[in-house]
Order: C-alpha cells, then structure tokens, then sequence
C-alpha cells in the first residue's frame, strides 16, 4: 500500500472545546529549558563545542577545542538567568513546567531543589543537549532510558513528560513506546491530541510545544531583539487564541523559555509584562504540561474509530467502501491504491480519493457507474429492490410514501429523461425535499445531454460523499 504517514488535517476546522478547569478559555504553558551544564562540551565527551542557541552571532563548533565564551554564556543562565526567572514565577505565583536535560539538571542541585520546592514539574529534557537527527534508534533509546535512569536518582521520582528538542524522526515513537504520560517533541496543533503508537492499541498523548512564542528567536536572525518585541508577540498570540477561545473552542498557548536567553535583565520585563497582561483576564489558567495532561486524559480520552480507510487492506476496504459508488467497487479497489494517510480517514478526505478515480475514469466507465444507479421512486423501488443505501436516500426525502399523482408524476420524468439522456436522473436526494427533486427533475430534464452527463456526475460524488459521512468522521 502507498501510504503517506503525515497528519495534514489534524482536528480540522472544528477543533474541540477544551473544556479547561474553571471554564477558562485559553491555558497557558510557560516552559523552562534547563540545559546549562548539558550542551555539547568536551568536557562531557563531545567532539566540539556547543554552537546553538547563545549570545554568540554566526558561532560554529570548535573541534576538539573548548569555548571559553559559549561555555561563559550557558554558565550565565545556571549561575544568574535561572535565579532571575525563578524569582519572578515565585513572586507572580504562577507554576511553570520545567524540559531539563538531565545531565544539567546533575550539575544544577540548587537549582533543582529550587525548582521542586516551587511546586515546578521537571520533564525530560533528554540526557544531553546535542542533535539526535543522526542517532542510530538503538543507541538514541539507550540515551533515553539513561536520561530517564540518572532523572530519577537526580530528581526523586521518573519524568512523567518528554522533550528532546533536537530530536529525530525517532524520537516521538521512542518516547511514546516508553510509556510517558505525554510528550512534546512536536509543533503541529493548537491543542493536545492522542497519537495511535503503532504495533499497539495504545495512544500517546501529545502536547504541541512552540518555536515562535520562544525567546529561541533572540538567538535567531531576524528573531526578537528588544523585551518589547517578546512582549508584543506573545500579547497578540495570547490575544488571537483567547478571541477564539470565547468565541468557541478554548485554546492552549506554550511559551518557550531558556535561562541564557530571557533570564538577561534586558530581556525579561518584556516577559513580567506579559504575565501581568495575561493575569489581568478573566478565564486564564496557568498549568504546567503534567496539568494540562491530566485533565486531556480525563476529559478528552482517545476515540477509537471503527474504520481507518488508510490503514485497511484491500479486502476490508472493499467491504467497507466498495458500494459508495452503485455497484461500482472498481472505484474503492483502485483507490486504495491511491497514496492514502490519515487525512482520508475523514469522510471528506476519502470522498476525494474516490472521487479521483471516477473523475479519471473513461467516459464509459463513468456512464456504467450512472447507469447503475436506480430510477427514482421507479420500479426497483417499489418492488424493494434497490441497495440499502439507495432505500434509505430515497426514504430521507419521503419518495417511499408518495401520492398517486407524484408516483405518476416521477415515473412519466423518469421515462423521458432516460429516453433523453440515456441514464437515470440522480440526485443528492439528501439535499432535497421531495418538492425540491421535482423542480430539480423538471428543470434537468431539459438540459442538453453533455450538461446534464456533467450534472449527473457531480450528483454522484455528492452521493458518495453523504453515503461516507454516515460510516466515518465528518467534523
């Protein structure tokens, strides 16, 4: 099967309702990266020095050599930007959720004894702070587990949350196969949601992170350089997601933060005022990420759909799918042959591959699949032969309790629109009303045949399309 693994569709365009403690309409997650003391170092065994994230322009790794200044920028945020922060969150009262890479989190005692006396939650931040993009799967689980080993001696108890950053394709998999209670190696959604972990029947919960509402971007170029500009992007971030949240659904908002970067005294009152802005709106809550799981897990449990189109073999997919088009599954049998992901395990996504294969079809295979269609309120249907797809079509608009004088009127248009055309009149009847239909059959009978042969063919995808909503996710 050629299948394309990506989620491109997501929650699509009704997102859920989050449904936050205390029916707040956004909840914030403010993010501490702890990663001073764990950054490439040979000092730790690396082959370079570390050249991501710092003070330092356009820096590159040394070979074989230490950094005196890299080293004195990652050492600023342990010895006074994690101070700053933390004296800030203590005052404000609000908790946050720290990604600490475990072996800073080994040379950061105090730090940790802060943190955990704050009532912070510490995640995994992975081991080290280095790339995995290049990690053997082997030997990055090992790491894993090592991360998971030394943050339970360090810290007193096993991370419940995981975040390696400069992760792998690898990593989510690895971590979701290690039984976390959520992990956040991704930035694809506005909201949580259940990964399916393959080879299992088990869900990973994932919470989306954020690389824009990131003090990251005072590293980057053409990133944020003054306080204000943070606070000015987090202000309408938080402004854009708390609209919609009292408009519908409720939102979330991740900020990210490291202790090198806006613990810089230039840098963090762009953050208190955000704080205080976010704090002076009714219906906020700010939740560290075990928080936020916690309540997903109990309000939100992962919902398993009984049809999956994209990972079905072909005899399922035939049996599910192979009367959508009339007594047509030529059409589903070339389909599954298409390259399906998750986006076609919706009733729209599905509807278009279908709908593909009639469209490319030759014009006498498409006319096969018109004339396979029944007459409306004719014959078939008065002697109860029609598909059951079609019998319940056609009882949603009534044509199964008609009059004498409409029998007679749908069988006489039947009559001449076959003689015309050469193929039934069909119709979305569930568009219609059964007085609708009739104007509708009027008015199409007159149509030049190639108009209505057109006509006829958007009729059936939209057919197609009802007759999917009924069998799988449509919102």
């Amino acid at each position: 099967m050629d299948r394309y693994p990506r989620n491109m569709i997501g929650y699509g365009p009704n997102p859920p309702d989050a449904k936050w403690p205390g029916d707040a309409r956004i909840a914030i997650s403010m993010v501490m990266n702890y990663e001073e003391g764990g950054e490439n170092n040979l000092l730790h065994g690396d082959a370079a020095s570390e050249a991501f994230l710092s003070e330092i322009i356009g820096a590159a790794p040394w070979p074989g050599q230490r950094h005196w200044n890299m080293e004195s920028v990652y050492e600023y945020g342990a010895r006074a930007g994690f101070w700053r922060l933390h004296r800030l969150f203590t005052h404000m009262g609000i908790p946050l959720t720290v990604y600490g890479v475990t072996t800073a989190l080994a040379r950061g005692p105090e730090q940790v004894w802060a943190m955990q006396e704050a009532g912070w939650e510490i995640a995994s931040h992975g081991l080290k702070w280095i790339e995995h993009k290049d990690m053997d799967p082997a030997e990055e689980r090992r790491q894993m587990e090592e991360a998971v080993r030394l943050h339970t001696e360090v810290v007193g108890e096993r991370p419940s949350g995981w975040y390696t950053g400069r992760c792998s394709m690898n990593t989510v998999r690895l971590a979701a196969e290690m039984g976390f209670d959520w992990v956040s190696d991704t930035i694809d959604d506005d909201l949580p949601y259940w990964l399916p972990v393959e080879g299992t029947d088990r869900h990973q919960l994932v919470i989306p992170y954020t690389m824009d509402a990131n003090d990251m971007r005072f590293a980057v170029p053409a990133g944020f350089s003054t306080g204000d500009a943070f606070f000015t992007y987090l202000k309408d971030t938080f402004d854009a997601l708390y609209r919609e949240g009292q408009e519908g659904a409720a939102k979330m908002m991740s900020v990210g933060m490291h202790c090198r970067l806006l613990g810089r005294p230039g840098r963090i009152e762009g953050l208190k005022r955000f704080l205080e802005y976010a704090q002076g709106h009714e219906g906020v809550w700010f939740a560290r990420r075990c928080d936020i799981a916690r309540h997903w897990t109990y309000a939100h449990p992962p919902e398993v759909p009984a049809l999956v189109p994209s990972q079905m073999e072909l005899p399922a997919f035939l049996d599910a799918f192979g009367s959508i088009y009339e007594h047509s599954p030529w059409i589903a049998e070339r389909a599954h042959g298409l390259e399906l992901g998750p986006v076609h395990d919706r009733a729209k996504g599905l509807a278009n591959a279908l709908a593909r294969i009639f469209r490319s079809a030759s014009a006498e295979e498409r006319m096969g699949v018109l004339t396979a269609h029944p007459d409306l309120a004719g014959k078939l249907a008065a002697a109860k032969r029609l598909t059951a797809e079609s019998t319940a079509e056609q009882a949603s608009a009534g044509l199964d309790a008609l009059t004498d004088d409409e029998r007679a009127a749908f069988e006489a248009l039947n009559a001449e629109y076959v003689a015309k055309h050469g193929f039934p009149f069909i119709i979305a009847v569930k568009d219609h009303s059964k007085a609708s239909i009739l104007t509708a059959f009027r008015d199409r009978v007159a149509h030049a045949t190639e108009e209505e042969f057109a006509e006829a063919c958007r009729q059936v995808e939209r057919i197609a399309y009802h007759r999917l909503s009924a069998l799988l996710p449509d919102h």
